[in-house]
């Protein structure tokens, strides 16, 4: 913690807590453009503006550190090597929506960040920083660190409510949300980390600077990529909004790794739509890749290299997908156990080309049929692959019917 506060860590808490208004912190975080860092990219400030005005009663805040999607670790480095960033991150959103309160959620598996996470919140509360009175101005602000089981769609913010509450994780039908019928009924906040780890920085050194960074007035300020696959370096990369992909491959992460060119890659985790070497020069804003026809998600970014077979490639995601769901929606629970059948015997040889239309109605009965996004994001990698890379579905099934052809030749037919 003494390092962190060399560097100027919670300046920011102590900028405002007793001398500016808690509204005057969300109108910072409002005036700066941020957006959420998770997946959605809904504005930060926007969000803590929905919690009811005038409510007296307890309110929460929840850091969604459940970092669970295939190709992502940003979270995971940020909880690990900086995590006072992060809990100053959280006291000045829990006082600028006035929650004595906040839970960490954090998956499972990152055993060494929940210990990393307990060690610096015993540091701040002894600095006065967590708990009754910090720093001196009446107020209270605890945080605590829950362990998840592992699943995935714990990181759906309903889901995790539920989990916290001591229940199953399943996603809760909306409306009512979260900022007003949250944790234990009450309104809550859920924000990611790396979100919240923007907070010090914008209140620190104006919502003015951060705005100036991006592309404003609509993504501002930066994103932390996780590049993985193919490449020369990969690793988390901190870069501008705005930036290219073909920026963010070739020269943050070194471009690809043998001589081979660029067949695809993945602009933001598992569950966004493949996107093709026509897209490199797409920027890396929302806008931009939300109209390239993918979305920037949770910003893992998955790169492949030719000779890559995509039919597995979206098998293997399919997979995941399936292993993941719920089971609380029929068209989710169901579909992707058909999908990844269809899926296996195309690409173990066996399939038809009536399977291809197969694989979109299944899909299409999926998109917009479930209670949270999962469904639709579940069926991102075939129906992008399908779009792209249709010919590697034909010429799998196509191999299949020839085999057929063969074996079903009376003995003797040859010559």
């Amino acid at each position: 913690m003494q390092d962190y506060e060399r560097a100027g860590g919670y300046q920011a808490l102590r900028k405002v807590v007793g001398k500016a208004q808690p509204a005057e912190v969300t109108a910072m975080v409002m005036k700066s453009g941020l957006r959420g860092r998770g997946g959605a990219g809904f504005p930060t400030g926007v969000k803590w503006g929905f919690l009811p005005k005038g409510y007296v009663g307890p309110r929460y805040l929840c850091c969604n550190a459940d970092e669970s999607e295939p190709g992502t670790f940003k979270d995971r480095q940020l909880i690990e090597r900086d995590p006072h960033q992060i809990l100053e991150g959280i006291l000045l959103a829990c006082y600028a929506i006035g929650a004595e309160t906040a839970y960490i959620y954090i998956r499972g598996e990152f055993v060494l960040g929940a210990k990393i996470l307990e060690q610096a919140i015993a540091e701040a509360r002894t600095a006065g920083y967590i708990g009754a009175n910090i720093l001196g101005a009446g107020i209270t602000a605890n945080v605590w660190v829950h362990r998840g089981a592992g699943a995935y769609i714990c990181g759906e913010e309903t889901a995790l409510l539920e989990s916290l509450e001591g229940k199953r994780g399943l996603p809760r039908v909306k409306p009512p949300f979260p900022a007003t019928h949250g944790l234990y009924n009450k309104p809550t906040v859920v924000n990611n980390v790396e979100t919240l780890a923007n907070l010090p920085h914008i209140v620190g050194r104006g919502p003015e600077w951060f705005a100036s960074i991006g592309s404003p007035p609509k993504s501002t300020g930066t994103r932390v990529f996780c590049v993985s696959g193919h490449v020369k370096r990969p690793g988390n990369y901190e870069v501008p909004m705005g930036v290219t992909f073909r920026e963010l491959i070739y020269e943050q992460a070194g471009g690809l790794r043998s001589d081979k060119l660029l067949k695809a890659f993945i602009p933001g985790g598992a569950s966004a739509p493949f996107l093709t070497p026509n897209h490199l020069d797409v920027k890396l804003d929302f806008e931009s890749v939300a109209a390239a026809g993918s979305m920037l998600g949770s910003g893992g970014v998955t790169v492949m290299e030719e000779g890559t077979d995509m039919v597995w490639a979206a098998l293997r995601l399919m997979e995941f997908f399936y292993h993941e769901s719920c089971g609380k929606c029929s068209p989710c629970r169901e579909g992707s156990s058909w999908l990844v059948q269809t899926m296996r015997r195309i690409v173990a040889k066996r399939g038809r080309m009536e399977d291809l239309e197969t694989l979109v109605d299944l899909c299409k009965n999926i998109e917009g049929r479930t209670v949270c996004a999962f469904g639709d994001a579940s069926v991102a990698p075939i129906m992008s692959t399908l779009k792209y890379w249709r010919p590697e579905y034909v010429a799998l099934i196509q191999e299949a019917e020839a085999a057929n052809l063969i074996k079903l030749e009376p003995a003797g037919a040859r010559h």
